[in-house]
């Protein structure tokens, strides 16, 4: 099926467009993770940790979000 007609579908809102989609082999663009080791100091860590409580969310959430705001910043 072509994007076209996909997307013709989709807006008719009238047929399932999942049932279209092979989701075994969808990706998502520069979605891809890379595990990368950083070292931080312990009061850094005893930081995040506390902030991250606060907020209710683990340590590697609250991190990848404050250096996502600061890149998107800077960029």
């Amino acid at each position: 099926m072509k994007a076209n007609d996909l997307d013709r579908k989709f807006d008719e809102g009238a047929e399932d467009v999942l049932d279209d989609l092979d989701m075994s082999t969808a990706t998502r663009p520069n979605k891809e993770q890379k595990r990368v080791n950083v070292d931080f100091p312990v009061w850094m860590v005893e930081s995040l940790d506390r902030e991250a409580r606060r907020l209710g969310v683990t340590r590697q959430s609250i991190i990848k979000v404050w250096i996502a705001e600061r890149l998107e910043r800077a960029g």
